[in-house]
């Protein structure tokens, strides 16, 4: 790792720098789904899921499908449906071993952003999992998150990102395919062509 000089290891430092946040910003943080929360989850195509080992090592996976995938049983539980993906399970993994999760639902066009903590089970609920069928396929298993804070997140970070700007939307040009990485990465003998016309079908044929 890069030698930094200069590393701030005391919350006392933190706070005499940034200031204490507003009462209303503290007070937003709340232990259960309201209203809002619901509402926002009803319409959000894509959330990240934060998981982690016994070891603190971190994976950050993208869930995506069509507005309203993610259900909300009831004011503590909301259900992620497991759709075809790499078969790495890498979240799965982690919540067997710590079942501590983080949640970060975007709706696009939306500048704000709905953030989520909690516990997360693996379940197979016949009833449950049929529920959340897509494209005539049932889903394997489902995520399930007891709810222990949300809070809507401002926003900056949007704002300043232009990421609902496509016009302000950096060129992809330069930008390597998924085969490149995979091949270079791996270090493997398959030709890139190939893998990537793989990975195109993929996304094409199995989702």
């Amino acid at each position: 790792m890069y030698k930094f000089n200069k590393i701030v290891n005391d919350e006392g430092h933190l706070q005499k720098v940034l200031g204490k946040p507003h009462s209303a910003v503290i007070k937003k943080t709340i232990n259960k789904l309201d209203k809002h929360c619901k509402a926002y989850i009803a319409k959000s195509p894509f959330v990240l899921v934060a998981s982690s080992d016994n070891d603190g090592n971190f994976d950050i996976s993208p869930k995506g499908d069509l507005s309203g995938f993610v259900h909300v049983l009831d004011d503590n539980t909301l259900v992620i449906p497991d759709r075809l993906g790499n078969r790495r399970a890498d979240t799965f993994k982690n919540v067997l071993k710590n079942p501590a999760v983080g949640l970060l639902f975007l709706i696009p066009g939306k500048r704000e952003t709905l953030r989520i903590s909690g516990k997360a089970i693996i379940i197979q609920d016949e009833d449950i999992l049929e529920k959340m069928t897509a494209n005539g396929k049932i889903p394997n298993f489902c995520l399930a998150v007891e709810v222990k804070e949300a809070f809507f997140h401002c926003a900056k970070c949007v704002v300043r990102s232009n990421l609902w700007s496509p016009e302000s939307w950096p060129t992809l040009d330069g930008l390597p395919s998924l085969a490149d990485t995979m091949v270079d990465g791996g270090n493997l003998k398959m030709p890139k062509k190939i893998l990537q016309a793989a990975i195109l079908s993929d996304e094409k044929f199995r989702l």
